[in-house]
């Protein structure tokens, strides 16, 4: 054979070789690739959930669909909380102020209690606490079960992701909007979420801004007032919707709020860079309805529920004091009232509104018993409440716009009793909560006087103007 077929015949061998190692590796290389997607993509029995979920994914977190879903999903919690709590702070009310009160009262003024401890006692410390069981334990305990719900379902990280540039842009942290919504449900509560924030720096601006939430103690003051003086403007057809709708832009004005106040703190007394962080959008599944329970009702609701009630006792007990201590023949709270009434009219509220948000700092819950049972004090209304410095609410919204409109409320007042429930200091739960979680008086401080600030510049704008234009 010659020397040139010799060269040819290695060349065919060399090339043939070459082949089969060539297919070896891409073989190989597919192999190995067919392995990694059986462990990253979910195949088989599971491949139509995964499609789904992306499904889903693209409706929830697009940029034109995102923001309304998740408006209309909180709504409807909302809605669901306000309405199903009705019924059983109605039957708690009932059983607690109504028939346990009158009860207890009368018990211990038959075994020789003097009047005044009597007073003190049941009138005062027992009915606040009545009145914050009532009315914050059974939305407490609706809202927290459906918004463990909405984070095991895995609808909460798609929240922050849908928020995540909002919050960005404000100097501040993603998972504050996680914080934020917790909050709508009671302030105490968001503080303490916060602690999924790694940045201290970014944690403490979610902290200081959490209060601009509606806390669930703040919307029976929202409704109410709104259904009396934002409903009685429109026509009857038309009440209930303007109504809502005012609430809920009170409610967005607070989500304003946090992030203008974040965008300032940001660069300002905490200035710094936005972090970055990898948020992980789990898969969508079912829920664990025990766990959730537990959760959500002792973890959140007994354990929040609880330190209100031990700021609220001492509270029903100075609201009780003011009312029923004279000076030359006048209550410290008449004292008050007339000392700070051209203050509060300078704010479009009134000195009974003012020393109303005094002695019920420790819950938002007892404010409007409180304005009533202060309303029919200064202006000797006979025939309503139960005594001097006693608690009270009406059943009749018609009966509770009479006693306001009594105490010289405006339109105006109503407008600027909304402005300030949104604007003012947290309660003292929340405040507690804040300085525990920081360990700092500082930022406590900052914490719960900067929304008493901003309510009496915005409160003070708002009356100014309309003032000006009426």
């Amino acid at each position: 054979m010659s020397r040139k077929n010799l060269l040819v015949e290695a060349n065919a061998l060399r090339w043939e070789i070459g082949d089969n190692l060539h297919d070896t590796i891409m073989e190989s290389i597919y192999a190995d690739a067919s392995k990694i997607a059986s462990r990253a993509l979910i195949k088989n029995e599971e491949e139509n959930s995964f499609v789904i979920d992306r499904v889903i994914d693209r409706l929830i977190t697009s940029r034109w669909l995102g923001f309304p879903l998740m408006f209309l999903m909180l709504a409807i919690v909302f809605w669901i909380t306000i309405v199903g709590a009705n019924y059983p702070s109605g039957f708690l009310a009932w059983l607690l102020v109504d028939l346990g009160q009158p009860f207890l009262k009368e018990t211990a003024m038959s075994i020789g209690f003097p009047a005044w401890l009597s007073g003190l006692i049941f009138d005062g410390a027992y009915l606040a606490m009545a009145w914050v069981i009532a009315v914050m334990l059974p939305p407490m305990a609706i809202f927290f079960p459906m918004f463990t719900l909405l984070e095991d379902f895995g609808y909460l990280p798609r929240v922050a992701f849908n928020l995540d540039n909002l919050f960005r842009k404000a100097g501040a942290h993603g998972k504050q909007a996680l914080s934020m919504t917790m909050g709508f449900g009671c302030n105490a509560a968001g503080i303490i979420s916060t602690r999924i924030i790694d940045s201290p720096r970014e944690r403490l601006i979610a902290i200081i801004t959490n209060n601009f939430s509606l806390c669930n103690g703040r919307w029976p003051t929202q409704i109410l007032i709104a259904t009396i003086f934002i409903g009685a403007a429109a026509p009857a057809h038309l009440a209930g919707l303007l109504s809502a709708g005012a609430v809920v832009f009170i409610a967005l004005l607070g989500i304003v709020f946090s992030l203008l106040v974040s965008w300032g703190l940001s660069r300002s007394v905490l200035k710094g860079e936005a972090s970055t962080f990898s948020l992980e959008l789990p898969p969508y599944r079912p829920p664990r309805i025990m766990q959730t329970l537990y959760t959500s009702l002792i973890d959140r609701t007994i354990f929040v529920l609880w330190r209100a009630i031990v700021f609220a006792i001492p509270a029903g007990v100075v609201i009780w004091l003011t009312a029923n201590i004279d000076i030359a023949g006048v209550s410290i709270a008449e004292h008050f009232i007339s000392w700070s009434n051209p203050f509060g009219l300078l704010l479009g509220l009134n000195g009974v509104i003012l020393l109303a948000y005094i002695i019920a700092i420790p819950a938002n819950e007892i404010v409007i018993p409180t304005i009533l049972m202060l309303t029919v004090l200064v202006t000797g209304m006979s025939g309503l409440g139960e005594g001097t410095g006693v608690m009270f609410e009406l059943d009749s919204i018609s009966d509770t716009s009479g006693i306001l409109a009594a105490g010289g409320w405006t339109m105006l007042t109503g407008i600027n009793l909304m402005l300030f429930s949104l604007l003012h200091n947290p309660c003292s739960t929340t405040i507690y909560t804040i300085y525990k979680e920081t360990g700092s008086i500082k930022w406590t401080a900052v914490s719960t006087l900067l929304p008493v600030v901003m309510g009496v510049v915005v409160c003070f704008f708002v009356a100014q103007l309309w003032y000006l234009f009426s």
